[in-house]
């Protein structure tokens, strides 16, 4: 393909993608029997709803099963996506949409949120996906989806995020 460029290694798979931006290929192979927990909003349920299926069909794609876990909101995605990471999950993916409304709160659950799994992600050493919209409008969150008239699909982007990471710390014993 020209013009793009590719980096793969021995540390599990290869992302490839256009130089200079848009969204990676990622190769995943060897996903089978990994542990995945989704940790989805309650907000929002017809958004969420798109969001969940993408990630599981993403998850069956790679002989993946995910397990399903509904929180109240996007601000409890982080403390559920630790126990789910300290319980011996391979992968969390954390599925939030906020929409920006007329006070600050947008931006304390967007930081939380944010914060929170990266924090995750940082103490437990388990991939963590980022899939939370944060969004001005309920029509930006729609194209975002992975729905029929989506031109993104965040859910499975975050899914394929979080098992290439797997991959890589799974294969990262043979680093030098």
């Amino acid at each position: 393909m020209s013009g793009a460029g590719s980096v793969s290694g021995r540390l599990g798979g290869s992302v490839s993608g256009a130089v200079g931006g848009g969204v990676p290929g990622i190769d995943l192979f060897d996903c089978a029997g990994m542990r995945v927990v989704v940790v989805a909003s309650c907000w929002h349920p017809g958004l969420m709803e798109s969001l969940i299926a993408s990630a599981e069909r993403t998850c069956k794609q790679y002989s993946v099963e995910a397990h399903v876990i509904r929180v109240p909101g996007t601000f409890e995605l982080p403390v559920v996506a630790l126990h789910a990471a300290r319980s011996g999950a391979d992968a969390v993916v954390a599925l939030g949409v906020v929409v920006r409304g007329g006070t600050p709160h947008f931006e304390y659950v967007c930081r939380a949120a944010t914060d929170g799994l990266t924090r995750v992600a940082l103490d437990t050493g388990v991939a963590v996906g980022f899939g939370v919209l944060t969004c001005d409008t309920e029509a930006q969150a729609l194209d975002r989806v992975g729905g029929p008239d989506s031109t993104e699909d965040k859910g499975q982007e975050a899914t394929e995020a979080a098992l290439a990471t797997a991959l890589i710390l799974r294969n990262s014993g043979s680093l030098p």
